[in-house]
């Protein structure tokens, strides 16, 4: 029981940081989606949907890191870890959003193939690329942090921003 706790209070501890950054970053978003509509008096709503998110994105990343291929330039400027990692989230994330939606179609329709073409048919093509350029550029600066958090230390990074 008390290795259970332990693993369950470590993946807690994992999730919290890209959590946290995907939720503020989601947050951002939508603020300024609902501020861009509020301005054709189209009302949107969708903080949920930031949690939700924040908390998708977070598991899709700590799934990633437990992939043995991912940390592949641990000696090399940080510039190789950063982008390769963000690839693989991007890569990951983008399948984990595919499967959300084709979830919804697979229950309606008889085949896999014919889910796939109705999803294919009723994305919003421009707002689905947006979405993917955000995240594109989010996962590169939470993996720039995150590599110089390891490579600084986090405790010298913590008294950099805190203090003692």
């Amino acid at each position: 029981m008390t290795k259970l706790l332990t693993i369950l209070k470590h993946e807690f501890l994992e999730i919290i940081p890209p959590t946290v950054f995907f939720f503020i970053a989601f947050t951002l978003i939508i603020a300024t989606k609902t501020l861009i509509l509020r301005e054709y008096n189209i009302h949107a709503a969708g903080f949920g949907m930031a949690l939700i998110g924040g908390l998708l994105v977070g598991k899709v990343v700590l799934i990633a890191d437990t992939l043995p291929f991912v940390n592949k330039f641990p000696h090399k400027p940080l510039i190789y870890n950063v982008v390769w990692k963000a690839l693989i989230y991007f890569i990951a994330a983008m399948i984990v959003r595919y499967l959300e939606h084709i979830s919804h179609f697979l229950l309606q329709h008889e085949s896999f193939m014919q889910a796939h073409h109705h999803l294919m048919a009723e994305v919003v093509w421009p707002h689905f690329w947006l979405i993917q350029m955000w995240l594109a550029v989010l996962f590169f600066v939470y993996c720039a942090l995150r590599e110089l958090v390891r490579a600084i230390g986090r405790e010298k990074v913590r008294h950099m921003f805190i203090g003692r």
